[in-house]
């Protein structure tokens, strides 16, 4: 006969135990399934170039922007200005106008013709009558001053809201870049804080190993931070002026929209060197690239020169001799020495 006795449970803290046994593993498992592995020091570096090289583009724009802001506030307020002025005029104009015809108005509409005849004095009366004969030429100068007057005020208010509109335009794109250069370096910022503080200070190393050393202030003023430079000589007193300016700026921090002369970004630094040389340039990259003579050959180059790279054009650097440049690099950096062949060379320009 079968047996009908039930099956022995198991006691509580066996139980117990297994049941833990498995929720840690469970846990364990959801763990290590959602888990982001630690990004490695050459990823985080890589990602970090990339958010600095599209906030200088950014930052380069932004330059652009916050140059023609400027531009265009001098040009409303001068539009602005000629405006008030023509309308001053213009109200000068009507008021001798309405004077002429109310004193006209005033002394009676009689005939000429009458007047003549009535007149005791004919001679006094033909010379009035000339008299107001001019006046009436006047009048009618008068209101063809006024039409032209109106028509050009109408020009210039018309181009003043144009160049209005223009600006607020071009404020808001100015926002727009500051926005997108401070989240680009925000983000970057969060990326190296994933590092220690070794593996930062090995990025900063790394990146300094082509010159000079980047947070050493005195780096190109003494032999033993500078680079070879080789012997070639700049072209002009300008270009030697210009860099020698730059020299003087090395370990200066990379500031974005900085134009010195503590803090630089790239075409501010180039931009700010060769003002110390007499030469004005524009304030963007892509401008300075119009600025004089371009250079394709890398090995026609002279100290002094002007060097752009990207194919955008948006870095920009002084060129230092030997293969070398002299810039601006990027946020977190200082003003130092580089090895060209880091970046893609565009061409050079010479300014004459």
């Amino acid at each position: 006969m079968a047996s009908h006795r039930r099956p022995k449970q198991p006691g509580r803290t066996r139980v117990t135990v297994l049941t833990a046994t498995a929720a840690a593993a469970v846990a364990l498992s959801a763990q290590a399934a959602h888990a982001d592995p630690q990004p490695s020091k050459a990823d985080v570096k890589a990602k970090v170039d990339k958010l600095y090289d599209e906030a200088e583009q950014a930052t380069e724009k932004y330059n652009g922007a916050k140059e023609k802001q400027e531009k265009l506030d001098g040009q409303v307020g001068d539009l602005q200005d000629k405006v008030a002025r023509g309308q001053e005029e213009l109200n000068k104009l009507r008021n001798s106008l309405g004077a002429v015809a109310t004193a006209q108005y005033r002394s009676g509409a009689i005939d000429p013709s009458l007047q003549l005849l009535l007149s005791s004095d004919p001679d006094s009366f033909l010379e009035k009558a000339s008299t107001l004969n001019q006046l009436g030429s006047k009048q009618a100068d008068t209101l063809k001053q006024i039409t032209e007057k109106q028509r050009t005020l109408k020009q210039q208010r018309s181009e003043a809201t144009g160049k209005l509109k223009d600006l607020a335009e071009t404020r808001k794109a100015l926002g727009d870049k500051k926005e997108e250069v401070q989240g680009k370096l925000s983000e970057a910022k969060e990326l190296l804080n994933t590092l220690t503080a070794k593996e930062r200070a090995e990025i900063a190393g790394d990146e300094g190993k082509d010159g000079a050393k980047s947070g050493d202030s005195r780096a190109g003023r003494g032999n033993a931070d500078r680079p070879d430079l080789g012997k070639n000589v700049p072209t002009s007193g300008r270009a030697g002026a210009a860099l020698a300016a730059a020299q003087g700026k090395i370990g200066s921090p990379y500031v974005w929209g900085a134009t010195g002369p503590g803090s630089f970004d790239c075409s501010g630094l180039t931009g700010w060197a060769y003002a110390q040389a007499g030469v004005t340039l524009p304030r963007v990259s892509e401008d300075q690239a119009n600025a004089g003579t371009r250079i394709y050959d890398q090995s026609q180059l002279k100290p002094g020169d002007l060097v752009l790279f990207y194919g955008d054009l948006h870095h920009i650097g002084l060129y230092a001799g030997n293969g070398m440049t002299l810039h601006a690099p990027k946020p977190g950096a200082s003003v130092r020495y580089e090895s060209m062949g880091n970046m893609p060379f565009q061409f050079g320009v010479r300014i004459g």
